[in-house]
């Protein structure tokens, strides 16, 4: 479910900037769906099998538009009140408006509040991601809802080639997500992906504030849609290491199911 699409974050890295998605207007200059509240009500009426619902994917659900037009909120509040599930993707802290609605869908069905944190160093943050709260702000939203019993899982991705691929931003969020008591976090690598569309308006921005480092991408990586850092094998093995010592589910699958899941399904597998 996304009730918006394109994102005034600005992060310069955003794979949905991509030319596949098809957008033929400024990336962030936001489509609303207005009536995204009255569709998800029709299918929430037609299910007689509960299941999570999911938001976030291709834009974030807390655009700051959100704050006025409450369409996530809206449709929290179907959610709730069907007693369906509920996860969102996001990287403002404006989702912790709506804590108390996702305490009340975890305590009927599960809710799930999935939060994107790779850039650990605030005035970095301030540079990729220039519109939405910094990490270390994300870090907080995430002890707010482990105070209230939500669960989360964190998104340590994409990790920038000699930008945000080091032990010290590694380390750092790690650190966090033990403290905050994640559920899981997802990382597919070390590194990003770039396709055309995300490439161009990466390197503009790696132009203006890293000068030299795009042209250093593209004798590395030509037009290679997986951009891996070189330190990749290292952080990788940090990462895991790190989440077996603390219990934190590591494997992308592994958290999706674990998202996926309503209770009921897990109390049915573990009879078997």
């Amino acid at each position: 479910m996304n009730v918006y699409r394109g994102c005034a974050h600005g992060c310069v890295y955003c794979d949905s900037r991509s030319t596949c998605y098809r957008f033929t207007h400024p990336f962030e200059d936001i489509e609303v769906k207005e009536n995204a509240p009255e569709l998800l009500e029709q299918i929430l009426r037609s299910r007689r099998k509960k299941f999570v619902v999911g938001s976030g994917s291709m834009a974030d659900p807390y655009q700051p538009c959100e704050r006025e037009l409450l369409l996530t909120r809206r449709c929290l509040e179907l959610i709730e009140r069907y007693g369906f599930g509920a996860t969102v993707i996001t990287k403002s802290d404006l989702v912790l408006r709506d804590l108390e609605l996702f305490a009340a869908i975890h305590d009927k069905a599960k809710a799930v509040l999935q939060m994107t944190l790779t850039v650990a160093d605030d005035k970095l943050s301030r540079i990729l991601e220039p519109r939405v709260c910094t990490s270390s702000r994300r870090y907080e939203v995430l002890k707010a809802f482990q105070a209230r019993g939500v669960p989360t899982v964190v998104w340590m991705t994409p990790i920038l080639p000699e930008l945000t691929d080091t032990e010290k931003n590694v380390r750092t969020i790690l650190d966090w997500c033990v403290d905050a008591g994640v559920k899981g976090i997802v990382c597919f690598d070390m590194g990003m992906t770039l396709r055309d569309g995300c490439r161009e308006y990466y390197y503009r921005a790696l132009d203006r504030h890293f000068p030299g480092l795009s042209q250093h991408y593209r004798r590395r990586y030509g037009s290679a849609y997986n951009v891996r850092s070189e330190h990749s094998a290292a952080l990788m093995a940090l990462f895991h290491e790190t989440c077996e010592a603390h219990g934190i589910l590591h494997d992308p699958e592994e958290c999706f199911r674990y998202i996926a899941r309503l209770p009921r399904w897990e109390e049915q597998l573990s009879l078997f």
